[in-house]
């Protein structure tokens, strides 16, 4: 049961500014949401380093052509939007039925689909589940951004909480880059992936039973495990618990967000909201793409193939030495790509603590985001037109760069949201921004950059150079406007979050 004194020290008082004493069930909901974080986060990144080595082993698509961009296109779009849609509903059903069951429910949903896409055995089977698995993570940081906000309404310990725990998803970044390093390393001795034999008159057969990709996915399955141990001892939030017994809870209405008062907050939330992941999707996660073509890692990858035709030289075929060669390629990019992805989560990390110290300490929520803006809209278009182009060694200085810039926009948002809509509409409106214009608009960024990547005006002659220079022009574009839009940008009104 949950602890009886933990309703009572959440509360505020009538001037809504003393903080309450803390409790060991506060601390199993700050601990849940920081691991929630994480794998929301762990969910969305995984796609970028896997998304290479799954569509060649799924489709028989190479790198460069069309029908490589189209369906990597569709694998970062199709589930984002439909993430959008239900986590539109997510959020309507967060102010309808409670932030606490609908937290549990999403994490389950992404948990186990992303363990089941571990056995994909076609693209399409593939792109259902990561759309099942982004319905979940679309749903579950609404659901804890509200939920969180309402535990700790005093406005100092809010923004540290909100602040501190956003920050654990560079956590999650950082996490699976290290899960698929791993992944790489050891997928040899892991167990084989097999489909059961009930449903291979379904499913088909798994071709590359140890493919590092499949068991980066699966390890998605993780944030299930504590939360099934915790969830009996998880309180609902007591702002909206208090309204629904005393018969005062408003009912929600998508149609409300647009009423006088909130319609301006909308709307430029949702437009900023789209543009800071436009610059993540559309940027920063195609990186990995952009890997092979750096003079380093070319270098290696030439050097490894001359060694190993050396090696293998009258002892193997040349169809069996080619294929060694192209093994060892694509662990090596993979490497690397994990390895810049890692330098990027770290950069977001330290982004995402450098806005959980500012958001206490500057008042107006304006300034405070112009911090990360105005430099990113100068540094980061520069980092993909140059050292992404160039040198690895100044790409990874420039990856944390950028994500230190943009990563730190997204815990912003999950500070600045539930201070503009009130209790009934908290997480529907919420859930406006994050799914409309982040998770649909914003990621399709990401189809954008993929369709842009094989123009003909488009500089560069080879696909990881072309996805470098789109990287740049999609960064520039939404950095500018996004900073345009800023100016705009309602500053929170002086109240409770109780309202």
């Amino acid at each position: 049961m949950p602890d009886p004194s933990f309703q009572d020290s959440t509360l505020p008082d009538a001037g809504g500014s003393t903080p309450g004493k803390w409790t060991w069930t506060h601390w199993l909901i700050v601990s849940l949401a920081a691991i929630g974080f994480a794998f929301d986060i762990y969910e969305l990144l995984v796609l970028p380093l896997i998304v290479r080595p799954a569509l060649i082993e799924l489709t028989g698509a190479q790198p460069g052509t069309e029908e490589f961009a189209l369906w990597a296109g569709r694998l970062f779009y199709v589930p984002a939007f439909a993430g959008g849609i239900f986590g539109l509903l997510g959020g309507y059903l967060t102010d309808l039925l409670g932030r606490r069951r609908v937290l549990t429910w999403s994490i389950l949903l992404y948990a186990l689909s992303a363990f089941a896409a571990g056995y994909s055995t076609s693209i399409e089977m593939l792109l259902l589940l990561r759309c099942t698995t982004f319905i979940g993570v679309c749903v579950e940081f609404v659901a804890a951004v509200a939920w969180l906000a309402e535990l700790f309404p005093t406005p100092r310990e809010r923004e540290s909480v909100l602040g501190y725990t956003q920050a654990f998803s560079s956590i999650g970044g950082l996490m699976v880059a290290g899960a698929n390093k791993l992944a790489v390393l050891t997928a040899g001795s892991l167990p084989a992936l097999v489909i059961p034999t009930v449903l291979t008159s379904w499913a088909g057969n798994i071709a590359d039973t140890h493919a590092p990709w499949r068991y980066t996915l699966m390890s998605g399955l993780i944030p299930a495990i504590p939360l099934v141990l915790v969830r009996p001892f998880l309180p609902e939030s007591p702002v909206w618990k208090k309204k629904k017994d005393a018969g005062t809870l408003k009912r929600p209405s998508i149609l409300a967000l647009f009423a006088p008062e909130l319609r301006h907050t909308t709307i430029v939330t949702t437009l900023m909201f789209a543009c800071s992941y436009g610059a993540a999707f559309g940027a920063i996660q195609q990186t990995p793409q952009m890997v092979p073509g750096l003079p380093e890692v070319r270098e290696k990858v030439a050097q490894q193939r001359q060694e190993i035709a050396h090696r293998l030289q009258g002892q193997k075929s040349d169809q069996e030495i080619r294929k060694a060669q192209l093994q060892a390629q694509k662990r090596t990019e993979q490497d690397v790509a994990s390895t810049v992805q890692t330098i990027q989560e770290i950069g977001g990390l330290v982004g995402r603590f450098l806005l959980a110290v500012l958001a206490v300490r500057i008042v107006s929520r304006r300034r405070l985001l112009r911090v990360f803006q105005l430099p990113g809209l100068v540094l980061v278009p520069l980092v993909f037109a140059l050292p992404a182009v160039n040198s690895l060694t100044w790409l990874y200085a420039g990856i944390f760069v950028a994500g230190l810039f943009t990563v730190a926009q997204f815990s912003f948002w999950g500070n600045y949201l539930p201070l503009v809509y009130p209790v009934h509409l908290r997480g529907t409106g919420e859930s406006f921004a994050a799914n409309i214009g982040g998770r649909m608009i914003g990621t399709s960024f990401a189809w954008v950059a993929q369709r842009l990547a094989v123009q003909p005006f488009i500089p560069g002659s080879e696909a990881p150079t072309k996805m470098a220079y789109t990287a740049a022009l999609v960064a520039l574009f939404v950095y500018l406007v996004g900073s345009l839009a800023c100016f705009f940008l309602p500053e929170p009104k002086e109240r409770t979050l109780t309202e």
